[in-house]
């Protein structure tokens, strides 16, 4: 009896280990299918577009090996439209985590081989929940948008669906990095969740974000326009100011991604990583005082000044081709990320206009947001004149950029290298509006006006009753600028901090941020603050 017994148990082992090994063959080949995608030929559809599948994106984005995924086998539940014979794995987006440079990442991206990367209620629900664990571990967050909007067979559901990312998104702002890479055409509810992240990447030629395509604005206004003309990379990144950066290639694009995650903190709990510097502390830079023209109507190229002054010469400029009056960069000094604002001569002499203040404030708010110490190089005449710009907004949108400094509370070091006029000079983050240290080169000018126009409304009497009006008003402005525009007026006043030699600058900034790495500032008790709209 006992023989028998142990033969039938033998018999029940042999059987379930064959299921076993036979379920688990099953798995690997589900896998291979999800991994496949759903046919070569939809892939090579997608390649002929110029354009690479969801899965080599993240390979690009992601280190070797290191992507782990979420919810592969999951498939939608919806009927009707054809939709319940069309139930492929993944639903049209890969989500999970990975590394970048050995830091956790999390990841989605759209797959446009799957109903054109259209988001529906399960697609949204994978979304939701790789975001929700992004903000739940403290990492960035990276999305590959490659999607044709809400998937219309699904109706309201997937508008919901996009509602619960933009609540999400708005929810992990100023917490966790958020960087939005636009791969494709990407409309209506698809356009918003962008708009509301840190950092949107565009590539030329395959990717457009709007609100409604060409075929709707044709149809409500009678004017016709491309995909590209209406909303492809370079509108955004020149003209609306939507893309902080354009690529002309998925490659580059995704490169440059990495090195901005390299820049910036996990979570707003963390400073950015400090990496190993071999450019000396104490360089000293002596070009600066050929590349900066004494005569401040001269123009001349700030890049080359910040080039001189952080670690190698290297920054990532944000915004680079949209207000190019105004420079926003991300570096490093001596290892330490920045976050540099910086007028731009050789564009409308570095004047200040609406466009400039809505970009100087977007940047100086994500740097306090992330912990990110910041460096003002100030040669600035003035705000842009005009009734454009009046009608415009101005005034409160000038205003931006004056909360965003006086709301920040990480370092902030302004150093004024020529020209500083008016209200100009108070909003680039002078010691009056909370600056830890402001420092000035020995061709500063900080004053209410220039001397011309100075001269012009005080003496305006003296020089019209003179017998040689050209000659008494030349007398004039020499004497305001002796008076009240010579290098050490405002030092001794105690507007600034010191007088400083150019090539020392590096130097002084980096001893400056190591004083001010522990700053630490008490928020006022409130919900928020309301900031000028």
């Amino acid at each position: 009896m006992t023989v028998v017994n142990d033969l039938v148990h033998a018999s029940i082992e042999v059987t379930e280990a064959a299921d076993s090994h036979g379920q688990v063959a099953e798995l690997h080949a589900i896998r291979a299918q999800v991994l496949a995608g759903p046919s070569e030929k939809a892939t090579e559809a997608q390649h002929a577009k110029g354009k690479l599948t969801a899965r080599e994106r993240i390979a690009l984005l992601l280190d070797e090996d290191s992507f782990r995924e979420v919810e592969p086998l999951r498939r939608h539940r919806a009927q009707g439209f054809g939709l319940e014979s069309k139930k492929p794995y993944t639903d049209g987006v890969i989500t999970g985590w990975g590394k970048v440079e050995g830091r956790t990442v999390f990841v989605y991206a759209h797959d446009f081989r799957i109903f054109g990367g259209a988001l529906g209620e399960a697609h949204a629900q994978k979304i939701h929940k790789i975001m929700d664990m992004a903000l739940a571990a403290g990492a960035p967050l990276v999305s590959l948008n490659d999607g044709a909007g809400a998937r219309i067979q699904e109706g309201v559901s997937a508008l919901a669906g996009y509602g619960g990312i933009f609540q999400r998104n708005t929810k992990a702002s100023g917490v966790i990095p958020q960087i939005s890479v636009m791969l494709g055409p990407c409309a209506g509810g698809a356009a918003y969740s962008p708009a509301l992240t840190d950092f949107v990447f565009m590539v030329r030629e395959t990717s457009q974000m709007f609100i409604t395509g060409p075929d709707v604005v044709k149809a409500v206004t009678g004017e016709e326009i491309t995909q590209n003309g209406l909303g492809g990379a370079d509108v955004h990144s020149g003209t609306s100011g939507v893309a902080h950066f354009a690529y002309d290639d998925e490659e580059t694009c995704i490169a440059e991604v990495r090195y901005l995650l390299s820049m910036l903190p996990q979570n707003n709990r963390e400073y950015p990583p400090c990496v190993p510097c071999t450019d000396p502390q104490t360089r000293r830079s002596e070009v600066l005082l050929d590349l900066v023209p004494a005569d401040g109507s001269r123009p001349y190229d700030m890049a080359e000044v910040i080039e001189e002054i952080v670690d190698d010469g290297e920054y990532l400029e944000v915004h680079e081709r949209w207000a190019r009056n105004l420079i926003c960069a991300l570096a490093r000094l001596n290892g330490m990320v920045v976050g540099i604002v910086a007028n731009q001569p050789s564009t409308l002499a570095g004047v200040l206009d609406i466009e400039a203040s809505e970009k100087g404030a977007r940047f100086v708010q994500m740097c306090d947001a992330f912990n990110i110490p910041i460096v003002t190089l100030e040669d600035v005449p003035g705000f842009l004149p005009g009734v454009g710009q009046e009608h415009g907004g101005i005034i409160r949108r000038g205003a931006k950029l004056l909360y965003a400094y006086c709301n920040a509370t990480v370092p902030r070091i302004s150093v004024i290298l020529r020209k500083a006029y008016g209200g100009a000079y108070i909003v680039m983050d002078s010691q009056s509006i909370g600056a830890d240290l402001s420092f000035a080169w020995p061709t500063n000018e900080i004053a209410v006006m220039g001397a011309e126009g100075a001269a012009n409304v005080i003496f305006r009497r003296d020089i019209a009753a003179a017998e040689d009006p050209e000659a008494m008003r030349a007398q004039k402005i020499k004497e305001y600028k002796s008076e009240l525009m010579h290098p050490y007026y405002a030092a001794e006043r105690g507007l600034v901090d010191d007088v400083i030699d150019p090539a020392e600058t590096r130097e002084v900034l980096i001893r400056s941020l190591d004083m001010l790495r522990n700053k630490h500032v008490d928020a006022p008790a409130r919900k928020h603050g309301n900031p000028p709209q």
